[in-house]
């Protein structure tokens, strides 16, 4: 699990040196707690989210570590700073578990819809979006469908 959050962190850290500006940094709250980067592409943006989940915390016995890349195409409202955005997306992870059954690989494909406000004058970008996945690849007894939904908090630069 370390080694996946220092790959996160490289991968974040070029983004850095390739486009150092209209990027943002944070966390993703929800159901798990993911670190959130977004790039711009043009008018539209690139988000990767790095999260886990320890679902010790839920009365279960596993953990899921993912990496989940969404593009998203973004359109402003007539409230300035004040956003939404949607797009498709692709993420990949690993459940481990006690139980061999529930542990493995996890490839999804699903999308990303949202609302996001920018202040004006403060490096702050505050989000709530519902991002709904389908694991074409997934454990034994996990049936494949995926949800999540949160409260993202950025530092935008």
């Amino acid at each position: 699990m370390k080694k996946a959050l220092l790959v996160m962190i490289a991968v974040i850290g070029l983004g850095f040196a390739a486009n150092a500006q209209n990027n943002a940094i944070g966390l993703r709250l929800g159901y798990g707690n993911e670190i959130s980067y977004q790039t711009a592409m043009g008018a539209n943006r690139l988000e990767l989210d790095l999260g886990s989940l320890d679902a010790l915390l839920y009365h279960y016995s596993w953990n899921f570590l993912s990496l989940t890349a969404t593009y998203q195409w973004t359109f402003g409202l007539p409230v300035d700073g004040l956003g939404w955005y949607v797009g498709p997306g692709a993420m990949g992870g690993f459940y481990l578990s006690d139980d061999s059954d529930y542990s493995g690989l996890n490839i999804g494909i699903g999308g990303i819809i949202g609302l996001d406000y920018k202040f004006n004058g403060l490096p702050l970008q505050l989000s709530l979006d519902a991002r709904p996945m389908y694991a074409v690849v997934h454990p034994k007894y996990f049936n494949g469908i995926g949800y999540s939904a949160a409260f993202g908090v950025r530092y935008t630069f």
